[in-house]
Parts: C-alpha cells; structure tokens; sequence
C-alpha cells in the first residue's frame, strides 16, 4: 500500500507541474484541444493506457 501511495503521489505531483509553472500556456492548449477530433483524442488515450500497462507489466518484473 505504501507503493501504491507512493505512485499516486509521484502522478499528482507530475501531472500538477504544468498547471503550476505555466497556467497560461495551459489555458491555451486546452483552448486548442477542443479542435482535435473525438477519434484522434481516444487513439491517444488509447496509446496512453497500453503505454502505461506495458510500463507497469515491465515494472513488475
């Protein structure tokens, strides 16, 4: 349980740097996200959850 805590705060930290160091960059892209297609946005998604579950199959070797 320690570990898991441990990732969840290592993911809250990095997914909360941009938002910090550059909240008007942010609102721009954000801004700009709207005009990506549905499709395009859910094959990212996609890439990302394999991603993720390859780096943590990997991990747990």
């Amino acid at each position: 349980m320690k570990f898991f805590l441990c990732v969840m705060g290592m993911v809250l930290i990095l997914e909360g740097l941009p938002y910090f160091a550059f909240p008007d960059k942010i609102k721009s892209f954000l801004m700009k996200l709207t005009d990506i297609p549905d499709r395009v946005l859910r094959l990212m998604g996609l890439a990302a959850v394999i991603s993720g579950l390859i780096l943590v199959f990997f991990g747990r070797i």
